[in-house]
């Protein structure tokens, strides 16, 4: 792990930049009225989002004045433009929004560097739990907390009885028809890209989603659980791509120890008998 997260270039810089931007996003919090309304696509936005998305946008400006940003909250720049970065920032100002209107306390800050397409350096930090998780390429992650950095990495083999984490906000039908064809397991239910942080800390083994997702949803954590040795990959076993012309992820799975058997749940699904999962 080096001498720590300080030794790699801009990762200490913009994880202060996160924390800045966690605070902005608290002072809302513990206001009665959060701002909240819906955007274009009926996600819901709040006040906190924006606040969050000013602040690191002025940093990363400062810091890096020549490298574009992409996030949720800002104009997107067409492909044609876009295809031609090498590098740019991936930011998600406010992830888990749903979470944090319903004062769920699991909603994250997160900013990934991408460099030709793979997340090389992400920054994950959870406001209300003063809780941040960083990694790099080549360098490894760790996670931050109390003042306190201590390097992670996933577990080498699966538990016994594995702990699958799933989202609190968006449930599924399929998921549901998914899991049965996992080992025993137990179920953990986490908000935000916290549960990509889960497996690059040991403490859970797989995290499957099979429903929509952006690009600026995973960036930034799955470069944590990359830079911990873990993996998120499509249901064709490839990793993660980003900057494509739809800015939309395939269903995914996050991966701890990588010799879980998570199976393709298109494959599993097609061996049920006929009429299963039907109600």
């Amino acid at each position: 792990m080096g001498k720590g997260y300080r030794s790699v270039g801009l990762l200490e810089e913009t994880w202060q930049l996160a924390r800045e931007a966690g605070a902005a996003i608290l002072d809302v919090y513990r206001r009665p009225d959060l701002g909240t309304r819906a955007k274009a696509d009926d996600s819901p936005i709040t006040d906190a989002d924006l606040a969050s998305q000013k602040i690191i946008d002025r940093g990363l400006q400062r810091l890096t004045p020549d490298w574009p940003r992409l996030s949720e909250e800002t104009v997107h720049a067409e492909f044609e433009e876009r295809r031609l970065w090498q590098r740019f920032w991936l930011i998600d100002p406010l992830d888990g929004t749903r979470e944090f209107v319903h004062r769920r306390d699991e909603f994250t800050v997160n900013i990934a560097l991408i460099e030709n397409g793979i997340p090389s350096m992400g920054i994950v930090y959870a406001p209300v739990l003063d809780l941040g998780f960083v990694g790099a390429q080549g360098y490894g992650a760790w996670r931050l907390s109390d003042g306190q950095e201590q390097p992670i990495r996933v577990a080498e083999t699966p538990s016994s009885f594995p702990k699958i984490l799933v989202s609190f906000s968006h449930p599924s039908q399929e998921l549901s028809r998914y899991l049965e064809h996992l080992p025993p397991h137990q179920l953990i239910r986490m908000g935000s890209s916290l549960k990509f942080c889960r497996l690059a800390e040991g403490a859970a083994d797989l995290y499957p989603r099979l429903g929509p997702t952006m690009e600026w949803d995973t960036g930034a954590a799955d470069a944590v659980l990359r830079a911990a040795g873990g993996q998120v990959v499509d249901f064709g076993g490839e990793p993660l791509c980003y900057n494509k012309e739809s800015l939309r992820n395939p269903n995914f799975v996050a991966l701890g120890p990588t010799s879980f058997p998570w199976q393709n749940p298109w494959q599993a699904m097609s061996r049920e008998p006929a009429g299963a999962g039907k109600s």
